[in-house]
């Protein structure tokens, strides 16, 4: 009796902990590109940064190739570009003049044509009317920028990007789901290239599923140290993450277009460090690769540009791999690298 109470008792323990740490299962054609790590990039250096209003300060061409360089040197052959603007340009143009084998998810940048100032915190006031027409404009050009795109580096843009957290309840630049739709057949009816869209886990697992129909695959962001959680927790909660929107939309592949760890943070100081985003990237590589899932690990090089200008521990500068003058972190000297070797050497 005692030997089958401890026989059942295994059993239950293994129901409870594989399926949350290996029971997500996708086919290996799901993957993008067939690349399991890519990478997402924005070469903005110290003093530079995107048009934020008054026009963008853009790395030169010799920055950006220097960029992609390292990218390449370390086994990234997939990234994820945000927009159409001159930055990504030059990316493009640069991975098909050296015939770099860097495959893109290109990325379109929705503004708002909703005003939430309402559900979002950091919105004090009402977008004008004439604002949110003219965004409309702009997003029509930039999805018709988009499609150029595609058509002009066939061999490299791999999937286009509808929109970053353009839907999520908290953003600055709402769009609606009809509208996103629109712009999501626009690029399907001129292109042949895959389709996805970019919002929260959570956004996608509650209110996804319409749009999800429209899409060769789900992209979804999840950040447990945003959420308060322990480097302990962080790939449970990950995949937790991941198998509520396979639940809600169990159609669908799914393709983790940001994961990242900070490595200095004022918001969780205890929690963004090098040490901790080395673990957190080995312990969801493994994962992604067991699991048949393309993740997009946010982000290349850290961006100083971002966030409050007077709050340099803020988390949004340190997401990195690499820091801003391009030294590598600790998860690059002591596990990329050597990972990189070791599946050389095979």
């Amino acid at each position: 009796m005692l030997l089958l109470r401890i026989f059942v008792i295994t059993l239950v323990v293994l129901w409870i902990t594989i399926p949350r740490a290996a029971g997500y299962q996708q086919s290996a054609d799901s993957l993008v590109a067939g690349e399991v790590m890519g990478v997402a990039y924005s070469g903005f250096r110290e003093g530079q940064h995107p048009d934020r209003g008054n026009g963008a300060v853009n790395p030169s061409e010799a920055e950006v190739l220097e960029d992609l360089q390292i990218l390449v040197d370390h086994g990234f052959n997939l990234i994820r570009l945000y927009d159409t603007d001159e930055n990504s340009q030059a990316t493009l143009r640069l991975i098909a003049k050296h015939k770099l084998p860097i495959k893109v998810v290109q990325g379109i940048w929705l503004r708002a044509e909703i005003s939430n100032h309402e559900g979002c915190p950091w919105l004090d006031e009402p977008i004008p009317v004439a604002q949110l027409n003219a965004n409309q404009r702009l997003n029509v050009a930039e999805t018709q920028k988009a499609i150029a795109l595609v058509k002009q580096y066939p061999d490299i843009i791999v999937a286009v990007n509808v929109g970053n957290e353009a839907l999520v309840e908290w953003n600055d630049h709402m769009v609606s789901v009809d509208a996103v739709i629109d712009y999501v057949r626009m690029v399907k009816q001129q292109t042949d290239v895959a389709v996805t869209v970019a919002d929260n886990y959570e956004w996608w697992a509650e209110s996804g599923y319409e749009l999800a129909q429209e899409l060769d695959f789900i992209g979804v962001h999840t950040y447990p140290i945003w959420e308060g959680k322990t480097i302990e927790e962080s790939l449970a909660y990950t995949v937790a993450n991941i198998e509520k929107v396979h639940r809600a939309i169990p159609n669908k592949p799914i393709v983790i277009l940001e994961a990242g760890w900070a490595t200095t943070a004022n918001e969780f100081s205890v929690q963004a460090n090098p040490s901790n985003q080395t673990t957190y990237y080995q312990q969801l590589l493994h994962w992604a690769t067991t699991s048949n899932t393309t993740v997009l690990f946010f982000e290349a090089f850290d961006e100083p540009w971002k966030g409050d200008p007077n709050k340099l521990n803020g988390a949004e500068k340190h997401w990195g791999l690499f820091y801003v003058d391009r030294s590598p972190k600790q998860v690059v000297t002591e596990f990329i690298r050597p990972h990189l070797t070791n599946r050389k050497n095979k």
